[in-house]
């Protein structure tokens, strides 16, 4: 037999008491009718009243006892038809309690308006928007988050990852992609920034390396030229290096900007459309990928992001955690400040739970039949017993006084029509 709970066991002290009440009345009525039987013959008038009374209300008595007790079990164990109807039915009760609860419960237009009236998104805003609620919320998450991490097996992962990022690495061509950013940068202007740094640092170069240029000159100078001329030579060469970087730094419109730009801008189609250029790019791509440092980047890409996403569910003062509990206490404020937003998001509960109900109801139901149904019939008529056992003992009681009552009326109208 099941370990009954300490309230369980209250509420069978509590039957047992109202067992025997309702049994005092029965042998009351028993002890009335005894009595009054014994002195009926040459005794007053009254006594028949009495008599009749208590007749009546120990068949009374009798009558709800044998119907109470007929609910959970045989009366004195006789197999009487229609006794034991909670054993011997349980599974019709099952079912029907399931085909009720999926009428009137499960109804799509009855759960549809059961959250309409109660504003879900509203109470769901004003809750999740008070911090130590956001931060509850963001703990759970956390957890799930370590939980599925530490049950996934990383080999499996890693592979995972690594089929998706090589694939869509090898998959998409990368020519087309590049030249039409690389186009939307040049319509833009957004390069000037970078010619602009390089030109700069071209002019730097050049000024900073006067001994430099004035070596390569010389180096490369014929060897029958006299030293003075190769020096002045360099000199001169040093000179309109310098000017023309000079030139190209400060001259926004300089015809060497311009051819950068007209390279740029023909390079950019030549990736979207020249065969030639596109399959180069392809090239490019290929030996990025088959770089070594590229495959250990790959190789170890599941293990960084399993560590930081670890990291930062068991921190609470990360980044992560701090973005997540500010992200859930800006929409649950939205959810109580913005009609519009409160009313969609209601009306996408209200749609997913008629969805549910409709398309699912008897899957819902079925529950309620299959756990009804893998119930032990003794154990379930006893714990049906205990729960409701207590207040059928009043009918027990009630049938004793009413009994006696109306046995009172039909002698006394017997009585009259005598």
């Amino acid at each position: 037999m099941e370990q009954l709970t300490a309230a369980d066991q209250l509420k069978r002290a509590g039957l047992r008491r109202m067992k025997l009440v309702a049994t005092g009345f029965f042998l009351a009525a028993t002890a009335i009718f005894l009595v009054a039987l014994v002195f009926e013959d040459g005794g007053p008038a009254w006594i028949g009243y009495v008599r009749a009374a208590a007749e009546a209300g120990m068949v009374g008595a009798l009558a709800d006892w044998f119907a109470v007790t007929a609910l959970f079990r045989r009366p004195l164990g006789l197999p009487i038809p229609h006794t034991a109807i909670i054993p011997t039915r349980k599974n019709t009760f099952g079912d029907a309690l399931g085909s009720f609860v999926g009428t009137n419960f499960l109804a799509e237009d009855v759960v549809k308006d059961k959250l309409r009236r109660v504003g879900v998104a509203r109470r769901v805003g004003a809750w999740v928007s008070v911090p130590d609620n956001a931060e509850r919320v963001t703990s759970e998450l956390a957890n799930v988050i370590k939980g599925a991490v530490t049950v996934l097996r990383d080999d499996d992962v890693q592979a995972i990852v690594e089929q998706a990022v090589v694939r869509r690495l090898t998959d998409q061509p990368w020519g087309p992609p590049l030249g039409k950013l690389l186009g939307q940068v040049l319509t833009d202007g957004a390069h000037h920034k970078l010619v602009d740094l390089v030109c700069d640092r071209a002019y730097d170069w050049v000024r900073d390396n006067y001994d430099r240029v004035m070596t390569v000159v010389s180096d490369r100078a014929p060897t029958w030229s006299p030293k003075f001329v190769d020096s002045l030579l360099a000199d001169k060469v040093y000179s309109e290096l310098l000017n023309f970087a000079w030139a190209v730094k400060t001259d926004v419109n300089h015809p060497m900007r311009q051819a950068v730009d007209h390279f740029l801008i023909e390079f950019a189609a030549d990736l979207q459309h020249d065969p030639a250029t596109m399959q180069r790019a392809e090239n490019v791509k290929q030996q990025v990928i088959d770089h070594p440092d590229v495959q250990r980047l790959i190789g170890s890409a599941w293990g960084t992001a399993k560590g930081m996403l670890l990291t930062a569910a068991e921190d609470p003062s990360s980044e992560l955690r701090k973005r997540v509990r500010e992200g859930l206490m800006s929409f649950g404020r939205r959810l109580v400040e913005d009609d519009t937003m409160r009313a969609k998001v209601d009306g996408w509960l209200e749609g997913a739970a008629g969805h549910v109900v409709s398309n699912y109801r008897h899957e819902i139901t079925t529950l309620i039949t299959d756990t009804v149904e893998r119930w032990d019939a003794e154990e379930t008529s006893r714990k049906i017993e205990l729960q409701v056992g207590r207040d059928l003992q009043f009918i027990r009681i009630n049938g004793t006084v009413v009994g006696a009552l109306a046995g009172l009326v039909i002698y006394a109208v017997g009585q009259l029509v005598v």
